[in-house]
């Protein structure tokens, strides 16, 4: 019997099979349940994370002999032709490959008749974005109005392609990558079932190559099965994947809190021996760093090596993970653009020794006879930051505990512009750079920033950028910060119409000056002419 690889074996075929997207199962099944159907959906996504497989079970309620359900029974003619992939009114189409407006109306030419077989005539139209303009175009209308009998199923991995003409008359779904613990999950339902010996560890392995893909798990599975000879075993994943032991990541680590450059190197040369992939090395020590960070927050969330993550968390201080995991995340930008790549990761590994913040209270830095940069001691970690700047400069001109008035008035004036400064300065940019410039400081209690946004605003802050305010924050600050977001109708001016208002100003008194320059106004004399105030434009130096 040919062989079926796990990805099509172990597809689900009832809505209570589907790993994750939970958000998207309730609003499919109630709709099913209740008879609310919509005549068409749009599935985004990842690839592999279960927008062909939601369709195809949709088609199946559907159609189910026993009527619209949830639930179709999965043994009557219809559902075993959709599993089976023949199901005659099932039209699947892949758009990548059927662009042409031709081959669009040549589709939908058959929409106006009944269903052959089925209750519903189901257009499943993976990978819709591909569709050219005028594809769209032909599709529109059909899919704003289509007969009773017909439901379209919308499938693509860039939804920012379609037209919104298109979006505008579906519901959409936005299907989220699976988590690690749940690929593992089922990848050990699935060697359950096959009788296949495995380890948890590798299981791991698996789930976070796969990136949130299922499918993508799935496949590696089946390479790790036939590397393993039949067992999926840590090491055999390890050897498959180029991954390395945390235990090194851990000597590396154990390195710097060391302050020995030779063993960092030494440590290098050793995965050098043994043929570590030093992009893996890198990825392998960012994650590292990240738990490193969740255990010094919240000890109690800690799955694997406790006592080893502990130990190591208890020595380094929250400045210095945020610096390594910085330096290390920065480093994997770069890694690829340097000729040798153990170059690049010794570089990254050397700039984390040398930038290593001076805690305070601490001895200071033993002496390396390198060079002036490194045996000159280094600073103290309050001393480096804007906000200890600022803090210092006022201590500086108040000497005697009790304020002065002129001095408090002073210092009440700049913190009134405390946000704006910080907004100013922080090293971000896009998507992270407009929110924080749209955003309110509501109050700054420890460690927590809390931040007021409009419900536009807030709707873009994802996790990577929220990591990366809260990294800058914590930059500025000079210690760990975390943000929480308050979504409101913001009364009060932002610092980017503070900055809007500003440049508006500094225009509007260009224009005057140069209105009334003597030499404008001769040339207007001169020519017969008027200077066009619209074609003013600042030129920042």
């Amino acid at each position: 019997m040919t062989y079926q690889v796990l990805a099509r074996k172990w597809r689900p075929r009832q809505f209570s099979e589907v790993v994750g997207q939970k958000h998207v199962l309730q609003a499919l099944i109630h709709a099913l349940d209740n008879n609310r159907l919509h005549h068409a959906y749009l599935f985004s996504g990842t690839r592999g994370v279960g927008k062909t497989t939601l369709g195809r079970i949709f088609a199946k309620s559907l159609n189910c002999e026993q009527g619209v359900s949830a639930s179709p029974c999965g043994k009557c003619t219809s559902c075993l032709e959709v599993d089976e992939g023949r199901f005659v009114d099932l039209l699947e189409v892949d758009a990548a490959s059927r662009t042409k407006v031709d081959e669009t109306r040549e589709l939908l030419e058959n929409v106006q008749y009944a269903p052959t077989r089925g209750r519903f005539k189901v257009y499943l139209i993976d990978e819709v974005h591909m569709l050219t303009t005028h594809s769209f175009n032909a599709l529109l209308k059909t899919l704003e109005e289509p007969p009773p009998h017909v439901k379209f199923i919308l499938a693509t991995t860039d939804p920012q392609k379609l037209p919104v003409t298109i979006l505008s008359r579906c519901l959409k779904f936005n299907l989220k990558t699976i988590e690690v613990d749940k690929i593992c999950g089922h990848m050990q339902f699935v060697l359950g079932q096959e009788n296949i010996p495995t380890e948890p560890e590798a299981l791991k392995l698996i789930a976070r190559s796969a990136t949130g893909s299922m499918r993508d798990a799935l496949s590696l599975l089946d390479q790790a099965i036939a590397h393993g000879n039949g067992r999926v075993m840590d090491a055999d994943v390890r050897d498959m994947l180029g991954t390395i032991e945390r235990t090194e990541i851990y000597a590396i680590i154990e390195a710097l809190l060391e302050n020995d450059p030779e063993k960092l190197l030494k440590q290098v040369q050793l995965l050098a021996e043994s043929g570590s992939v030093y992009a893996n090395v890198l990825a392998e020590l960012v994650s590292v760093l990240h738990t490193l960070a969740v255990a010094q927050a919240v000890p109690g969330v800690l799955e694997e090596d406790q006592a080893r993550i502990i130990a190591l968390a208890e020595k380094l201080t929250a400045e210095d993970v945020q610096l390594y995991y910085q330096i290390a995340l920065l480093g994997q930008k770069d890694l690829p653009l340097v000729m040798d790549p153990r170059a690049g990761l010794e570089m990254i590994l050397l700039r984390m020794y040398a930038f290593r913040p001076q805690d305070n209270g601490s001895d200071e830095r033993p002496a390396k006879k390198l060079t002036p940069a490194i045996e000159k001691p280094i600073a103290k970690r309050e001393s480096a930051s804007p906000a200890a700047a600022i803090k210092q400069q006022i201590n500086k001109s108040s000497p005697v505990p009790t304020i002065p008035p002129a001095v408090q008035k002073a210092s009440e004036a700049a913190s009134d512009i405390t946000w704006d400064n910080i907004v100013a300065q922080l090293p971000v940019s896009g998507i992270a750079r407009q929110v924080v410039a749209n955003s309110i400081l509501v109050s700054k209690e420890g460690n927590l920033v809390k931040l007021k946004l409009s419900p536009s605003n807030a709707n873009m802050v994802g996790e990577s950028v929220l990591q990366r305010l809260q990294q800058a924050l914590s930059q500025f600050y000079a210690e760990t910060i975390k943000i929480q977001l308050i979504e409101a109708t913001l009364e009060e001016e932002t610092p980017a119409i503070k900055a809007e208002k500003q440049q508006q100003n500094e225009l509007q008194e260009a224009v005057v000056t140069i209105s009334e320059d003597p030499n404008i106004k001769s040339i207007e004399e001169v020519f017969n002419t008027k200077l066009d105030t619209n074609s003013v434009r600042l030129v920042k130096p």
